[in-house]
């Protein structure tokens, strides 16, 4: 198919100490080692691009998919910020590297991929948002340069707290952002290109966006660019009887808060507005892409320079009634992902082989020529990404999904997935609430509900078991990591807005029926077929009543 000055002493030991260790399974180095140019965005949702949506104007972004690969089931194991980035700078999964939510989790002990490139021969620069690590901007090992700043940062230096002019740490020192954040890491990130590297080495650039996160404001360029221009909303964010069947209570009552469509961002302002917001602002990323295409072309490097354009998480723009990311839906998971390097890559087209976040560090490390550190999880897709494995060859893990409940944004359950060939199964942690099941080559939008459809009985119980066992962490323990309450979290709830869902109308029965205790059995063909002649499968007499007495009368 073709498309239109704080150092870390604690974690530059344990980087020292991996780095030794990684020295025995040190791959050979390739006669030519590509350079990468890694582009990060913040929750850019996975068909937020021109090239699949006409009312968009991303000129630099569609060229880079027509001149190379778009692979639009690419996925990350955890939809999230830091969990996410963790994820792809250790190639380890949440459960393992320990980074379980946006509040300031430990980064003690991880070892960041771009040191093993730095051992290959790689020079290595990091530019932007780093969101990670009690709240810290210092440079981290693992980066021969380093531009960032702590936390979600500011997309102008007047746009943060009143009277605080935000600051940029560069290489350890603290310098005031002088102007758009997009245009000023992309001013970094050239500058150490064109001046800053020794040039007789491969570099890996690591550009990670603050946009298009909220709240998202634009270039003063760009201002105003999509004012005349409706957005569409997905027809799954009505509050509708069609809408709501088979879903989870916690979904709609998720629709009147924070993430929700009714009162995202406890805000009164329309979904369509904000999109016009957010795309406006992706418009200066799209300039940043040109920046940095003009720059290799202008070098020579283009053909010896690998480009990736992703995002650390997925966004929903009100489907199923919900915002933001964080559950295990389809516009939440799936992010854009586009490969580009002319002579290498296919150019013009689209790969269907999924590729999750997990697998980017193998990736990199692969074309690198560098060994795979014991402790990666994921798989090199690089075979993948430049066509030498056809996307029909590929076969990959089951894509397993984890996201532990954050209380600073209670309205999402703690969520697990697993997504075996066309089937996703979600289950949800510590709520009293549905299952869900989904056939996604017949149900993308993931409407009809199959969790009790007795012909997937044998798959729902199939990929319970599968999702537990691959759920286990690295010492084989099954565990809920959480981080440390501070505050009740964003609980509140638009007045006047939707109440609290009902439960189930089948969860409703009446009392003394002898069948109470199946539902906590497990689920097997016999269960299902006492159930379809209208028996117990365990008949439970309650106390005093049949043979659950007393005595023998």
């Amino acid at each position: 198919m073709r498309i239109k000055e704080i150092t870390f002493s604690l974690c530059l030991g344990a980087t020292a100490v991996a780095v030794l260790a990684y020295q025995g399974v040190r791959g050979e180095a390739p006669e030519s080692q590509p350079n990468v140019v890694f582009i990060l965005l913040d929750d850019l949702r996975f068909d937020g691009m021109g090239f699949l949506n006409d009312k968009l104007d991303t000129p630099n972004i569609d060229a880079l998919a027509r001149g190379g690969a778009y692979f639009p089931n690419t996925v990350v194991t955890t939809s999230l910020c830091s969990p996410s980035r963790a994820t792809i700078l250790t190639g380890m999964t949440t459960r393992n590297h320990g980074i379980v939510d946006n509040n300031d989790s430990s980064e003690e002990g991880l070892t960041f991929f771009p040191a093993y490139l730095q051992q290959a021969g790689y020079e290595t620069g990091y530019f932007g948002k780093w969101h990670m690590g009690a709240a810290t901007d210092a440079p981290r090992p693992g980066f021969d340069k380093w531009v960032s700043f702590a936390g979600q940062g500011n997309y102008y230096p007047w746009s943060g707290r009143r009277g605080r002019t935000p600051l940029l740490n560069v290489d350890g020192e603290q310098v005031e952002q002088q102007g758009y954040i997009t245009d000023e890491l992309t001013d970094y990130a050239l500058d150490w290109l064109e001046t800053g590297r020794e040039g007789d080495k491969p570099f890996f650039l690591y550009l990670s966006h603050k946009a298009v996160h909220s709240d998202p404001l634009p270039a003063a360029r760009h201002e105003g660019q999509y004012d005349d221009v409706t957005f569409d909303i997905p027809a799954s964010a009505a509050d509708t009887p069609e809408n709501r069947a088979g879903k989870p209570m916690w979904v709609y009552n998720q629709r009147n808060t924070w993430h929700g469509i009714d009162f995202f961002y406890n805000s009164d302002m329309p979904m369509t507005e904000y999109l016009r917001f957010y795309f406006s602002t992706l418009s200066a990323v799209d300039d940043s892409v040109g920046r940095i295409l003009a720059w290799l072309r202008e070098n020579g490097l283009e053909e010896d320079t690998l480009v990736v354009f992703t995002s650390d998480n997925g966004f929903l723009f009100g489907d199923h009634g919900l915002i933001d990311k964080r559950n295990a839906y389809q516009p939440s998971v799936l992010v854009p992902f586009i490969a580009y390097q002319p002579g290498t890559i296919p150019a013009g087209t689209v790969n269907r082989g999924r590729i999750r976040n997990l697998d980017f560090a193998p990736t990199f490390l692969d074309l690198a020529g560098a060994g795979q550190p014991e402790h990666f999880e994921g798989h090199s897709a690089w075979r993948l990404i430049n066509g030498e494995t056809p996307e029909t060859q590929w076969n990959p893990d089951d894509f397993i999904y984890e996201y532990y409940w954050e209380w600073t944004f209670p309205m999402t359950p703690g969520t697990f997935s697993i997504t075996r060939g066309n089937l996703k199964y979600i289950q949800y942690y510590g709520i009293y609430d549905l299952e869900e099941l989904y056939d996604l080559a017949s149900d993308p939008d993931e409407m009809r509900n199959l969790i009790n459809d007795p012909a997937y009985l044998d798959d729902k119980i199939e990929l319970r078991q599968a999702l537990y066992d691959g759920l286990a962490d690295n010492q084989q323990r099954n565990v809920i990591p959480y981080s440390q309450r501070r505050a009740s979290g964003s609980v509140r709830r638009m007045q006047g807005g939707p109440r609290a869902a009902d439960y189930p109308e089948s969860w409703y029965v009446e009392p003394n029926r002898l069948d109470r205790l199946d539902d906590i059995l497990p689920d097997s063909q016999a269960k299902q077929e006492a159930h379809n002649r209208g028996e117990p499968f365990a008949s439970s007499p309650i106390v005093g009543q049949d043979n659950n007495t007393d005595s023998d009368n």
